[in-house]
């Protein structure tokens, strides 16, 4: 599998980061840990992955009439209660994230066989706006990724205090405690 040069290798570029990035936010914590509800809407890591897994498998494959992997939350109709955002107690976090890993491989293989402009069409989508090109979905899918990437990182940090990847560039502990306190005194300004 091979994406092509120029735009479409670029777009596949970000969208691995930022699946790469999610993931990290597991990498070390504790099956409760990866489950539990860390906002007051339920937002977890776990779910976060299984959701973005459908995500892939909706826009790369279904919208090109492709195979695509099972998803028991479409297939049961719980994707439309948010089944899709969290992970039921039988579903090992090896499964969720090797479903994962196969929608993105397949995704993979879908991206790299047809070019930016070919016609896509999400099912789920309302008819008249439904007609659009995997370029379009491509960046929706980038978006997405990059943005509960993102949410897991700050999730990530409240829960253990790991930072995301460009931490170094802070320095040690210190200077993110000079950080906190120099954001801290600008806002006490605003009091």
């Amino acid at each position: 599998m091979s994406i092509p040069p120029g735009l479409p290798s670029d777009l596949h570029h970000y969208l691995q980061d930022a699946r790469d990035a999610m993931l990290r936010t597991l990498d070390g914590l504790s099956e409760y840990d990866v489950r539990r509800p860390l906002t007051p809407t339920g937002t977890n890591l776990l779910g976060l992955v299984k959701h973005l897994t459908g995500v892939e498998v909706g826009y790369f494959l279904q919208s090109l009439g492709r195979p695509a992997p099972t998803l028991p939350w479409d297939e049961d109709g719980s994707v439309w209660d948010n089944g899709d955002l969290w992970a039921r107690a039988d579903e090992s976090r090896s499964w969720v994230l090797d479903l994962y890993r196969e929608a993105w491989t397949s995704s993979d293989a879908a991206l790299a066989e047809v070019p930016l402009d070919t016609p896509a069409e999400p099912p789920w989508w309302p008819e008249a706006t439904r007609r659009t090109t995997i370029g379009h979905l491509v960046v929706r899918v980038v978006a997405e990724t990059a943005q509960h990437a993102g949410h897991a990182e700050i999730l990530r940090e409240g829960l253990d205090g790991q930072v995301g990847r460009d931490a170094a560039a802070f320095g040690e502990d210190a200077g993110f405690e000079r950080l906190v306190a120099d954001v801290q005194r600008a806002a006490d300004a605003h009091r």
